[in-house]
């Protein structure tokens, strides 16, 4: 009798491999010189902040962008699905995803309050 875990294992250990093997292989061929633009920080492409180099405080909207992502991203995992398999589920499905988009909406608003959408 198959196992029915012997892919899954096969695989969680070929993806630890692969990610073991990236980051030793970076070590090994890598660059090994440091030099002063690798020391500076990096802000998006943009000569860094005084604030950022003296190791201060980063602005908010770094932060509420990760958070934009991260919701908008999740959103599109979660409904993707439903979107797919919609005639099938019912109305408990539709229910729990009314629930759903009224929480990202409440994260969205959020955002927006705190003046994430704001790009000055």
């Amino acid at each position: 009798m198959d196992n029915p875990y012997v892919p899954l294992l096969f695989f969680m250990t070929l993806g630890l491999l692969f990610a073991a093997g990236s980051v030793g292989a970076g070590q090994l061929i890598g660059p090994k010189k440091a030099n002063a633009a690798k020391a500076m920080p990096y802000e998006c492409g943009l000569q860094p902040s005084p604030k950022a180099e003296e190791g201060g405080r980063v602005p908010i909207k770094y932060y509420l962008t990760a958070m934009l992502f991260i919701i908008f991203d999740v959103e599109s995992l979660f409904l993707f699905p439903f979107a797919v398999a919609f005639n099938q589920l019912g109305l408990f499905a539709l229910v729990e995803m009314v629930l759903f988009v009224i929480t990202v909406f409440v994260a969205y608003a959020y955002v927006w309050r705190r003046g994430g959408l704001n790009w000055d």
